[in-house]
């Protein structure tokens, strides 16, 4: 995957087929400390020990559309590369937790690329489970989160078009707001 944002839906995608109600997506830029870290939680059925190491074997998946599970890997490799970390963690009845870390100005370092695009797609498309998505940069923070903007909108669904058009634009706005390279 040529940008992280793309890594983290595949995650998150990852999370809803485990029947999570809600997704949690934190991502932390730290110019003066040269770090990136990025952490998706989840409270899906989460994994067993045997399940846990084999997901980090690329010729593993539980995907029935094809019989690579490259995603994990990848990532894993990807923080190798800029000197940074990655944690699998899951606990069968809980859910999972995927953890990286990332040499902020590494020059291998994947972008963040487009998290607004990823946040929309997965709330679009899975209009069921709930996204807590907290960005921070140098001590500036966004959140988004669709527990509250369902609390908001009532019975209007949160993937209606206009709906999707005003989390778009919150989302772009308060990224903006806070100085991240994310789109």
């Amino acid at each position: 995957m040529v940008e992280l944002a793309l890594h983290i839906l595949d995650i998150a995608e990852n999370a809803v087929r485990a029947a999570a109600k809600t997704v949690f997506i934190d991502i932390a830029e730290d110019r003066m400390n040269d770090r990136l870290a990025i952490e998706i939680r989840d409270d899906g059925t989460g994994m067993d020990e045997a399940t846990l190491k084999k997901a980090m074997d690329p010729f593993y998946t539980s995907k029935k559309v094809r019989r690579i599970g490259l995603g994990l890997p990848m990532l894993a490799e990807a923080a190798k590369r800029t000197g940074g970390s990655f944690v699998l963690e899951s606990q069968e009845g809980v859910g999972t937790r995927v953890a990286v870390e990332f040499r902020l100005g590494h020059l291998d370092r994947q972008p963040l690329g487009d998290l607004t695009g990823a946040l929309i797609a997965m709330i679009a498309g899975n209009a069921g489970v709930n996204f807590v998505c907290r960005h921070e940069c140098e001590g500036d923070a966004f959140v988004l989160d669709t527990r509250e903007i369902r609390s908001e909108i009532g019975d209007i669904p949160i993937n209606h078009p206009e709906v999707l058009k005003f989390i778009r634009e919150h989302i772009m706005e308060g990224l903006k707001g806070i100085g991240t390279e994310a789109k």
